[in-house]
């Protein structure tokens, strides 16, 4: 047991993790688990008034069901993908192209679970029950840490969609069109990298999609934009809209 923790990083950023720190919240000590950690998150203790409040953790279950499912179909080797995601799969894990830029395993992690909720078997996702709105649009969400290369993934997902959809332009799981919404402009310049022409653009700086495959990828339409530009309604259009029922 320890008060504090005197080694941060225990686990290799390129392999699934084998151990955590765990926080014991009744004694307030930290100490190793075997393991990886459990997704979730630390939300207040009801009713706590003290100042050191350790919190509960709360799992979210959706993601620790489907953590291990996309290990046993990474493991049996992606079963039910079209050949383009094969080779990209392959390509993004392959020593011999990542002998200097290895992808993290968060970030292998985050596309193939995007790709298994899209093609993996259905028996395998039997159970999983996303959440949506109530829309039209599908909503996934791929939350990852503060420098972990999330613009690496949406350059990964771009790749993924444009040239399964330009090799079966019939298959509606894919697309040849992206918009990329960014928070702020100083985001939006730096998220130019995912233009296929761009001069430092990412799918060849990181070599994330084959050079033979180039050609087909810039088949396919980029839109970056600032939110601001989407024409929000007004806090008022939107009071008025909900009082209609609309």
């Amino acid at each position: 047991m320890a008060k504090s923790i005197d080694k941060l990083i225990i686990n290799s950023p390129h392999e699934e993790p084998k151990q955590h720190w765990f926080y014991e919240r009744e004694n307030r000590d930290f100490y190793i688990k075997e393991g990886r950690r459990p997704a979730g998150y630390v939300m207040a203790t009801p009713n706590s008034k003290v100042f050191d409040d350790p919190g509960i953790f709360v799992e979210i279950d959706t993601v620790n069901q489907i953590r291990p499912r996309v290990k046993a179909w990474r493991e049996a080797g992606y079963p039910g993908v079209t050949g383009i995601t094969k080779r990209l799969l392959d390509h993004w894990q392959d020593p011999e192209e990542r002998k200097d830029r290895r992808f993290f395993f968060c970030q292998l992690e985050a596309i193939e679970t995007i790709i298994w909720l899209s093609e993996a078997p259905a028996a395998d996702k039997v159970g999983i029950d996303i959440k949506g709105d109530g829309g039209e649009i599908e909503r996934w969400c791929s939350k990852m840490a503060t420098g972990s290369g999330k613009t690496i993934i949406m350059a990964m997902i771009i790749a993924w969609n444009f040239l399964n959809k330009v090799t079966n332009p019939t298959d509606a799981r894919f697309s040849k069109y992206a918009l990329v919404v960014a928070p702020g402009l100083t985001v939006k310049s730096r998220l130019q990298v995912l233009y296929p022409t761009n001069e430092n653009n990412y799918y060849e700086e990181f070599n994330i999609v084959p050079a033979s495959l180039m050609d087909k990828l810039r088949l396919g339409k980029i839109a970056i934009h600032n939110w601001h530009t989407l024409a929000w309604d007004t806090q008022d259009k939107i009071d008025t809209k909900i009082e209609k029922g609309y």
